[in-house]
């Protein structure tokens, strides 16, 4: 794993400095500690920092070149099937000087241009420059796991993994983009391909830029499809597919040279994850696993039966976070504002288990392979609960609801049963992005100053999910939905928490559930095979019916989460009533005051929890004070 930058003047009479190309990679260092290095010839500059972990020796110094010197290359990530590639270039004459995976995609692109990512199998980020052609290749791979922004600026195209890097370029102004913004308090994150910054835009996952003589093209290579379905006699023959690709899958993901381990949550994927590691690994499994002191956000005990069963050397922390210390940490390695809460568990974990490890398989992208969240389950309810006449829904259930007293819990069975019966009035696809969203329009309406309302108010966020469901191929709804998730939450959410997390530690995180084979096989099966009645992860669940204990397989989902209302009201009240009614943030002119107000008083006297939406709002206002004030840490 490492961190990638660069320069290209669309004038080739233009000089990139040097320095530059140093001080964008030396932000980068943590993505890559061992080792850095540059190229630097007139009008192009690619900068590398290095986290060994194939062939760790001096022989995969990057950038890399090739025989003749007239192609470079800068990597970020894994290609698990190298070696199948490597021997076909051996047979057809490329000559090899390090065992690294970098080499090969540099000779793979030798003999198929940028045809090469159809065959490359992992999670990447790379860059070539091809001197022969003048062309600048980018690539991102097909789920996103790896990371690459670009700008455009001064007539020049600068890319890096981080956005951090970009803005060393003095040429860079940070400016913040309402839309991205206005996107943001809807889902948590900002969706692709904007970024918070104006003019800095993320490379979508499975897409690549091509820059040839001052012309950029962006081009897509992968999508998933969910229209052919596997049709197979028995139930048996569907689990012994699945186990036949996750446990290759799993195998490609434990070559490393260095240091090797796994999370280990105590969820089915992650058990999963472990279960096949202890079957084909020759020593005992390092797992790592964190908890928290209060047992609602505690999963400790189920990741300690799974330690057991499969006799892992388990490491178990249990933490007591400082949420002010480590605010301005994660507002600085997520670059731009991140206001999903596990960010902070994820963080942790990375740290602790960096102690005993450089590379950490883990579970994630089962959920949306194979229907694990339980707003999958929700939308299924919601299609019987509407079959039941209007009069006794509004005048009847809403009421008797309504009664019910406030829980501060947000997995109380009245919470969420309030969030299902208030979201049923949309249609299917508003309604899901209504389950999922922080602020919705109302609430945007109420929150906004008049300027900035009238600025964004040709965009509704919704859209954006709503438009997702009509590009997927899929026949049903669930498929569909799934769909969705993989081209949004997953890349824009999920798999950028847990990079950045891992990465801020120097740590690699792999995902054999991303696999993409993996992937295309969960979308080929029938729905009722991933969403069985009321049971998620149907398929799943009876692979490794003889694996994990059903206290595992059985169990209800908890999710990776923090007592953030609890925070909001007491380690973190004062700080935040300091910060978000502060002179400086109301004068933005972005969020009227006295709707901040409301939202803080709401919540410190429990008549409502805005825990997340006060949380996306303090995360932006550090933001903005670090990356556009460059202030002080915490600006206050």
């Amino acid at each position: 794993m490492c961190g990638i930058c660069g320069k290209v003047y669309f004038d080739p009479s233009r000089q990139v400095a040097p320095s530059l190309i140093t001080t964008m990679a030396s932000v980068l260092q943590h993505r890559g500690p061992d080792d850095h290095g540059a190229f630097v010839n007139g009008h192009v500059g690619l900068g590398h920092q290095r986290l060994s972990i194939i062939d760790i020796s001096s022989a995969g110094h990057q950038p890399m070149t090739n025989e003749d010197e007239s192609i470079w290359i800068i990597f970020n990530g894994e290609i698990y099937n190298f070696e199948d590639i490597r021997k076909e270039l051996i047979a057809k004459g490329h000559s090899f000087k390090s065992h690294t995976d970098t080499e090969t995609i540099l000779h793979l692109y030798e003999e198929e241009g940028t045809h090469c990512l159809h065959k490359l199998r992992g999670m990447f980020a790379f860059a070539i420059w091809d001197s022969r052609t003048q062309q600048l290749f980018l690539a991102r791979d097909r789920v996103g796991k790896k990371p690459l922004v670009y700008a455009i600026a001064d007539g020049a195209l600068l890319f890096a993994s981080e956005i951090k890097s970009i803005m060393q370029d003095p040429t860079v102004t940070a400016q913040v983009d309402g839309e991205a913004l206005h996107h943001y308090l809807t889902y948590q994150y900002v969706p692709s391909p904007l970024t918070m910054f104006r003019g800095i835009s993320k490379l979508p996952p499975a897409h690549y830029l091509v820059l040839q003589r001052g012309t950029i093209t962006l081009n897509s290579y992968w999508t998933i499809s969910y229209a052919q379905k596997l049709k197979l006699p028995r139930l048996t023959d569907y689990t012994d597919s699945f186990m036949e690709l996750f446990t290759e899958a799993v195998k490609l993901r434990l070559r490393s040279d260095v240091p090797l381990g796994a999370f280990l949550s105590g969820g089915i994927d992650s058990s999963a994850t472990v279960a096949l590691m202890s079957q084909l690994m020759n020593c005992p499994v390092k797992t790592f696993s964190i908890g928290f002191e209060e047992p609602e956000y505690n999963e400790t005990n189920y990741a300690a039966l799974v330690a057991k069963k499969f006799q892992t050397e388990h490491t178990e922390f249990i933490v007591r976070p400082d949420a002010i210390s480590i605010l301005p940490k994660l507002v600085w390695h997520y670059n731009e504002p991140f206001a999903d809460p596990s960010a902070i568990p994820t963080y942790y974990v990375a740290q602790l288990t960096r102690e005993h490890v450089t590379v950490a398989l883990n579970g994630d992208g089962g959920d949306e392979s194979f229907a694990g969240y339980d707003r999958y389950l929700a939308d299924r309810l919601a299609g019987y609960y509407e079959k039941i006449p209007s009069v006794v829904r509004e005048n009847i259930i809403k009421k008797l609801l309504n009664m019910l007293p406030h829980q501060e819990n947000r997995r109380s069975f009245s919470r969420r049963l309030k969030r299902f019966i208030n979201a049923i009035s949309e249609g299917a696809e508003r309604r899901y992005v209504r389950w999922l969203c922080y602020f919705d329009n109302e609430m945007k309406a109420d929150l906004y100053t008049p300027a900035f309302l009238e600025k964004v108010s040709s965009v509704d966020s919704v859209n954006l999910i709503v438009s997702l469901y009509a590009r997927s191929d899929a026949a049903s709804f669930l498929d569909k939905t799934l769909f969705v998730d993989v081209m949004s939450y997953l890349p824009d959410d999920l798999l950028v928490k847990v990079d950045i997390a891992a990465m801020a530690h120097s740590l690699e995180a792999r995902s054999p559930f991303l696999d993409h084979k993996l992937m295309e096989f969960a979308a080929s099966l029938p729905p009722h095979l991933k969403l069985r009645g009321v049971q998620s992860k149907y398929l799943l669940k009876k692979a490794f019916a003889h694996l994990l204990p059903d206290e595992v397989l059985y169990r209800k989902k908890m999710g990776f989460g923090v007592p953030l209302d609890r925070w909001l009201r007491n380690e973190l009240k004062q700080m935040t009533r300091e910060i978000l009614l502060e002179k400086r943030t109301v004068e933005r002119g972005l969020f009227r005051e006295k709707a901040i107000h409301q939202l803080i008083e709401e919540h410190q006297t429990r008549r409502a929890d805005h825990s997340y939406r006060i949380w996306a709002l303090l995360f932006l206002e550090l933001w903005q004070r670090m990356f556009i004030d460059k202030s002080a840490v915490l600006g206050i």
